[in-house]
């Protein structure tokens, strides 16, 4: 009995017997269901922040290299995967991040405007190497190198906002709902990675996104400003 790629045959079986299925038969099953339910939360990870944005109309204390690197690295981290031939489950929320990713990088530019020289120097760089990076039409070496950059990339993208973030003692649009479940996708996929056998560089990845997601956390429930309630003033 298979669906998805899950099997649930051994489960099954085991039940109709009135058994618990053994640890070697329920730790893949729950890895696969655990996979796909990050790849379901993925679709709308980054959608707090973008209607964040769209509300305020404003893009105070967001650095926009930040999200510009992340990019790069979903894009990175989802070509590897492509081509190393992981299982959908193993991966799948990249694809939805990176489709996110642009459209929260599109919309922080929208709201930066007027736009740098540089700004769209990096923007049409990027558009016009993507394309080859997830065809896999590089050199095999070059590729495992831009892989293992991937996670410096990740790195660096969360290091500007949180020095930004320190700097002003303020988290400005930074949205906490997106960082949360950032930082709970990337527990959810230290396990999975491990079940599904992945490089250690891909779980190495899922841990430095717990931290830097956690440090966010952290830095929005510090800089959060308490609500101040006025007393009406009698006449």
């Amino acid at each position: 009995m298979e669906f998805l790629g899950i099997d649930f045959g051994c489960a099954v079986g085991s039940l109709r017997q009135g058994k618990i299925p053994d640890k070697d038969c329920l730790l893949p099953l729950i890895s696969k269901l655990l996979g796909y339910c990050i790849v379901a939360a993925s679709t709308t990870v980054k959608l707090p922040q973008i209607l964040k944005i769209l509300k305020h109309r404003s893009v105070r204390g967001l650095s926009v290299v930040a999200f510009e690197l992340e990019v790069v690295g979903y894009t990175i981290a989802l070509a590897y995967c492509l081509h190393k031939g992981l299982p959908f489950s193993a991966y799948g929320e990249l694809a939805f991040l990176l489709i996110q990713a642009i459209i929260l990088v599109s919309t922080i530019y929208y709201f930066s405007q007027p736009l740098g020289m540089k700004t769209w120097i990096r923007a049409l760089l990027y558009c016009a190497v993507a394309p080859t990076i997830l065809a896999g039409q590089i050199d095999p070496v070059l590729f495992e190198a831009l892989y293992a950059s991937q996670h410096a990339i990740f790195l660096f993208a969360k290091i500007p906002q949180i020095w930004k973030n320190f700097s002003n003692k303020s988290t400005g649009e930074l949205s906490f709902l997106t960082c949360l479940m950032n930082s709970a996708g990337s527990t959810v996929r230290v396990f999975t990675s491990i079940q599904e056998k992945a490089p250690r560089s891909v779980v190495l990845g899922s841990v430095l996104g717990i931290a830097t997601n956690a440090t966010l956390l952290s830095q929005i429930i510090m800089y959060q400003k308490p609500h101040v309630k006025e007393d009406k003033k009698r006449e």
